[in-house]
């Protein structure tokens, strides 16, 4: 396993501001620490077939226009090369991982990103103040903005990514349709133009017929995209994605086609260069999503057989090369169950799931980026791209998967370890204990990625991987995403993208024990109360305490999980204990300290893992256990006779309130005090991490009393309006 290690360098600290005449003045240069942390898949490793010329020339200093962890990322490519980086950041990115990793940093602005990371102008005054000869945009901000590469060639500094003209062309899925088309790739039938109103909308979709996807024709990532089933639907749906796509991208221009129910979403990795060389890096699975954003993706895909693999990637290509591309790129397609595939749209940039192409073929993508716009030819032929094993990526991320498959939280990570000890695992980050999650950026804590010879091998090693990561001070989703890993459609590969809905039909419950899982619960739950128990009898350096000796070996138990009680006996054995529950007999071995949130033990001769989330007087435990937390509660038998005769706490009635679902911004509150609302009536948009929200009245009424206006920002559970 290679060795986590972090160390300090000097890196210059930059703030852009003005002088007189608009002169930009450097404040400060400083120490800092530089984190860069490796997992057990080492560089030499993971990009065992990454071909490249070592007397080559490359660039001197990069400068990475993004933040988090593919900011880290580019950076780690770079220093693996010896290419000095230089990092921008907001004010409250100010300490953050990224920041703290580069040879430079330089401060852009406030937290809002629209004063920030999309500030061109500053980036482009960054470039100048620091010499960097080329710029890394990663992906989102200003990843597919043509004029900001434009203005990067103006001033003589290389734009790491394709030329402006193709992220025009595709950045425009109207326009890149119509390329697509005449480039022999198959289409999903659709309107060539712009969508011009509601109305207009309306008036397509009945053309087309339903479903239809009303999507943003600028940008991606799922932000300006909603499915319309009907007129009313259409109509909220166009006004609801052009708002989203000109906060997102300020470009609000609508496309409508054919909705493809119930597909997969399968995109193909394709690297080229400057010389007309272009490449097929095999295929990713993107089926599993929520609000048309990826949660899970795997590569290869258990559904794509190497005819259908080769009929794709030569398609990819044909799109590339119509369209005159020289970087690393993806080609969405949206496939059927007759294997029939459509064009989606092409991301031309670094794409979030990058790692396990990178996994199965042994190829640094960044790297090749980085050679591409330097002028380097692909040193690869088809022949020497592999399928080489099976990767997975989990995004983890900072939602609460039981509202809607995730709303975002916002917090600072009071406790945070990743699984990085376990063999075959990557973690792509950019926080770490301490950090806040806030409103302004994406919520995405990390993607972690685990690499196996087959996919029961990396499934296993993700499921290790799920139960062993510790994220504490914000709600997160690996519930969901342990839970998605051991589902049996899941395991078999028989996904779609219709997945969450079809396996979740009443949303995200958490994990569904089994009874023999349940049995091992009930049974940890019962020996880490007595270890806690014993624990507190012991003194440490107290010998003017008498210590008692007379310490039971034998306790009988009451353990209350979902609201079913458990009569439960526990014998202390040899480092262990022996746990009966009901008719079973349960052995424990291994000892449960307390100072490390990870319990590993062996139950019954199988390795067993569990984690301690909460830890509250009165036998009250937080228990994550196959991914879900259960609160649990352990008591003796005569306490748990006595809990039974407290007065059961009052529920409250929350249909007379409009409930923040998620930290956000109000973009728009559409009733006032004294008017009348029906149910599912539309009363306000909340906007986070901008997507546009619609709240509605849970019930009929009669406003009462509004809270907030327009503009205003809320957490999770404000009460938005009241109703009479």
């Amino acid at each position: 396993m290679a060795a986590n290690f972090a160390f300090c360098s000097p890196v210059r600290s930059y703030k852009l501001s003005r002088g007189f005449g608009g002169r930009l003045l450097s404040i400060q240069t400083l120490w800092t620490r530089s984190l860069y942390t490796t997992g057990s898949l080492t560089s030499k490793d993971l990009y065992w077939n990454d071909r490249y010329n070592e007397n080559e020339k490359q660039f001197d200093k990069i400068l990475i226009a993004n933040r988090g962890e593919i900011a880290c990322r580019v950076m780690k490519t770079c220093q693996r090369l010896g290419i000095k980086t230089v990092a921008v950041h907001s004010d409250v990115d100010s300490l953050s991982v990224h920041t703290r990793m580069a040879d430079e940093r330089i401060c852009i602005g406030p937290a809002p990103t629209s004063q920030s990371y999309l500030q061109m102008e500053k980036i482009l005054d960054a470039v100048k103040l620091t010499g960097a000869q080329a710029v890394h945009p990663g992906y989102g901000f200003l990843s597919e903005n043509t004029k900001f590469a434009a203005e990067l060639a103006n001033i003589g500094v290389q734009f790491i990514g394709p030329n402006s003209k193709s992220i025009f062309d595709m950045g425009d899925k109207i326009e890149s349709k119509r390329i697509a088309t005449k480039a022999g790739v198959n289409m999903i039938p659709g309107h060539d133009g712009v969508v011009e109103n509601a109305d207009h909308c309306v008036q397509l979709a009945n053309e087309i017929g339903y479903p239809v996807m009303i999507k943003a024709s600028a940008g991606g990532g799922g932000k300006g995209m909603r499915i319309a089933w009907s007129d009313e639907e259409t109509r909220q749906a166009f006004r609801l994605s052009s708002q989203e796509a000109k906060s997102s991208f300020g470009d609000d221009r609508m496309l409508i086609e054919k909705f493809i129910d119930n597909p997969r979403h399968i995109e193909i990795q394709v690297l080229c260069d400057q010389h007309g060389n272009a490449l097929w890096l095999n295929e990713r699975e993107c089926s599993i999503q929520r609000r048309n954003q990826k949660v899970i993706e795997e590569a290869p895909s258990t559904f794509v057989d190497p005819a259908m693999r080769k009929a794709m990637g030569d398609q990819a290509v044909q799109m590339a090369k119509a369209v005159g591309y020289d970087s690393a790129g993806t080609v969405e397609f949206l496939v059927n169950s007759k294997k029939e595939f459509f064009f989606l749209e092409m991301n031309t940039r670094l794409q979030v799931e990058h790692p396990i192409s990178e996994c199965i073929t042994g190829i640094d993508i960044v790297h090749q980026m980085i050679r591409s716009a330097k002028g380097h030819k692909l040193l690869h032929k088809q022949e020497d791209i592999p399928v080489d094993g099976w990767a997975f990526e989990c995004r983890v991320y900072a939602e609460d998967p039981y509202k809607s498959f995730g709303m975002p939280s916002i917090g600072r990570l009071s406790r945070y370890q990743e699984p990085l000890h376990i063999p075959n695992v990557r973690c792509d980050s950019g926080i770490q204990e301490g950090s806040e999650i806030s409103i302004y950026y994406d919520p995405m804590i990390c993607k972690l990625v685990t690499y196996g010879t087959n996919r029961i091998e990396a499934l296993d090693t993700m499921k290790k991987a799920l139960d062993s990561y510790v994220i504490r001070g914000v709600t997160h989703n690996i519930p969901l995403l342990r839970d998605i890993i051991t589902e049996p459609k899941f395991v078999a590969g028989d996904i779609t993208t219709k997945y969450l809905q079809q396996v979740y039909p009443d949303g995200f419950q958490g994990k569904k024990l089994s009874d023999q899982e349940t049995t091992e619960l009930v049974a940890l739950s019962s020996a880490l109360y007595i270890s806690d128990e014993i624990r507190s009898r012991q003194f440490t350096n107290g010998s003017k305490l008498q210590a008692s000796t007379d310490i039971e070996s034998k306790w009988d138990l009451s353990v209350n999980l979902v609201n079913e009680i458990y009569k439960t006996t526990v014998e202390k054995i040899t480092n262990g204990f022996q746990v009966h529950v009901g008719n079973s007999t349960v052995n424990i071995d291994g000892q449960m300290m307390f100072h490390s949130p990870l319990i590993e033990t062996t139950v019954d001769g199988k390795p067993s893992q569990l984690q301690i989330s909460k830890r509250a007087r009165g036998g009250h435990y937080n228990l994550r256990f196959l991914g879900t937390v259960f609160p649990i509660t352990v008591l003796n038998n005569f306490a748990s006779e006595m809990m039974k005769l407290m007065p059961k706490k009052k529920e409250i009635d929350i249909s007379t309130v409009v409930l923040a679902p998620m930290p956000g911004m109000l973009k728009s509150v559409s009733v006032e005090a004294g008017q009348k609302v029906g149910e599912g009536q539309e009363v306000c948009v909340l906007e986070a991490m901008k997507m546009q929200n619609s709240l509605t009245a849970a019930k009929s009424g009669v406003i009462k009393k509004v809270n907030y206006k327009t503009g205003e920002t809320v957490s999770e559970n404000d009460v938005i309006i009241e109703l009479e």
